[in-house]
């Protein structure tokens, strides 16, 4: 859908996608699908770049609409964009290297043992359509043009994404810009779209031109999306990011060394975004007797009070910290504009399930270990997460180094000494983890190898030249990087 009113300080009406507009779309990435898929790497790139430049002037117009529709402030907004295109220039730098394409040749080798080798040449495709959920806390980095949306571009896979309903006017407008950039540039009609509404994402994820999915919002939701894209009569790989306690588990040593410092960067980061980060750090786990409450407590009342992104987010924050308060041998350590609770490990797993519930928002919850066995039970007791974060000292390393296997096994970013909120746009960056943080351990929703989700491996076996696409030609047109007989190399190819 492409929306047709311009934006200006008055808030404007923006239609939910009807059927035939929903259809239209659809129509519009199928036909896109080869042309913006077999692009090359260059073109594309181009295509992406264009999409962040016009963003980036679009930004005086955007950040305005999207302050009114999240309540979040102009300096946050602004360092949104900016991450959004830097994303999207850092995946064109990828293509014009070539990497992202994962290109690999075996030349033909007649004396190979047990049995001669073809000539083999594998190769990174697109999938086709992708439909992206976009998420609420992040109206530009996770939303119409956020990470889901760059790395199905960059990996050339058209995109249409469900606008998420705390922002319709900013999704739309930056809908709009998008689309322009993109057809000004040369990109294929169909190679972006934006639907709105509550069934329609539903509808476009049953459609059978869907090839793949990307989602970030809360674990039912997922979960129900999920079962969705797994049941169609032709299954489609759903990535989802659902929902993730990120604990901190803090040693004896590290509170001697630096606890006032752990306690102050404990809640600036449960707090940050009004806690309403993906990697919140929902507890803290520290040893009895560590003489952190009156700090923590002076922290809390520091913060200062600030709106949540919606009416939606706020009353589900409000049931959940009425839940966990009412939960037995949880106590109310400090409360204001955040809240801290309290409690112990031997509560905690006689209440595993109440407690290690994520409530999304201002709070968190410091838990008191007596013993390194409770400690290492406390990590055990957790599911998957996004991170999860050691504080420790180099008196620790034998504490640390059978800590940290255990954290591995439960999170898909290991943290020492820091915090997880703030993740970083790079290329050895992982945003992901084991069930329920998302759907799929296996794949990162930040970072370079984000397009992995979208692309599928094919092997061409002794095709001639002359039909093979151009980035497994010999004379390597492209000029990218190939890994060729097992060395890397931008050269040509020897037959």
């Amino acid at each position: 859908m492409t929306p047709d009113t311009g934006a200006g300080s008055t808030p404007r009406t923006v239609s939910d996608t009807t059927p035939a507009e929903l259809e239209q779309a659809l129509v519009a990435a199928a036909a896109a699908a080869s042309a913006f898929g077999t692009s090359e790497p260059a073109t594309r790139a181009g295509w992406i770049r264009a999409v962040a430049d016009a963003l980036d002037a679009a930004a005086g117009e955007l950040v305005p609409i999207a302050m009114r529709e999240s309540s979040l402030p102009e300096a946050r907004l602004t360092g949104e964009v900016a991450r959004s295109t830097g994303q999207l220039r850092m995946f064109a730098d990828v293509l014009d290297e070539g990497s992202l394409l994962e290109v690999t040749i075996d030349t033909a080798d007649a004396q190979a043992k047990p049995v001669p080798r073809p000539d083999l040449r594998r190769v990174l495709v697109p999938l086709g359509p992708v439909l992206v959920f976009a998420a609420s806390n992040f109206p530009f980095a996770f939303s119409v043009c956020g990470g889901d949306t760059a790395s199905a571009l960059a990996a050339g896979c058209p995109v249409i994404v469900k606008a998420h309903p705390g922002h319709p006017e900013l999704s739309a407008r930056t809908a709009e810009v998008m689309i322009e950039a993109l057809r000004t540039a040369g990109a294929p009609d169909g190679s972006f779209g934006l639907i709105q509404g509550f069934d329609v994402g539903v509808t476009a994820l049953k459609d059978p031109r869907i090839t793949a999915a990307g989602f970030t919002g809360s674990v039912p939701a997922g979960k129900a999306l999920h079962e969705i894209a797994v049941t169609r009569p032709e299954p489609i790989p759903f990535y989802g990011e659902l929902g993730s306690l990120n604990p901190v588990f803090v040693t004896q040593a590290a509170i001697d060394a630096r606890g006032k410092d752990i306690a102050t960067g404990y809640v600036g980061s449960f707090t940050l975004g009004v806690g309403q980060f993906c990697t919140k750090p929902g507890l803290l786990f520290l040893p009895t007797g560590h003489g952190l409450q009156e700090q923590l407590a002076s922290a809390v009342d520091g913060v200062a009070e600030a709106p949540m992104l919606n009416d939606r987010i706020k009353d589900g924050f409000g049931s959940g910290l009425d839940r966990l308060q009412k939960v037995d041998g949880v106590r109310v350590w400090a409360s204001g504009a955040a809240t801290l609770l309290q409690t112990t490990v031997s509560e905690l797993l006689a209440r595993r399930d109440e407690i290690l519930e994520e409530c999304f928002g201002p709070v968190s919850i410091v838990v008191e270990y007596s013993s390194l066995d409770e400690l290492r039970a406390a990590v055990e007791a957790f599911e998957g997460n996004l991170t999860a974060t050691l504080h420790a000292e180099d008196s620790d390393v034998e504490l640390a180094s059978e800590l940290l296997p255990l954290l591995t096994a439960r999170a898909g970013r290991v943290l020492w000494n820091g915090w997880p909120t703030g993740v970083a746009v790079s290329w050895a960056q992982h945003h992901g983890g084991p069930f329920p943080s998302t759907v799929g351990s296996i794949h990162t929703s930040v970072g370079v190898t984000a397009t992995r989700r979208f692309q599928r491996p094919v092997a061409y076996q002794d095709a001639p030249d002359a039909v093979l696409p151009v980035v497994l030609k010999d004379s390597n047109p492209a000029g990218i990087s190939r890994r060729v007989n097992g060395t890397v190399t931008t050269g040509e190819v020897s037959r």
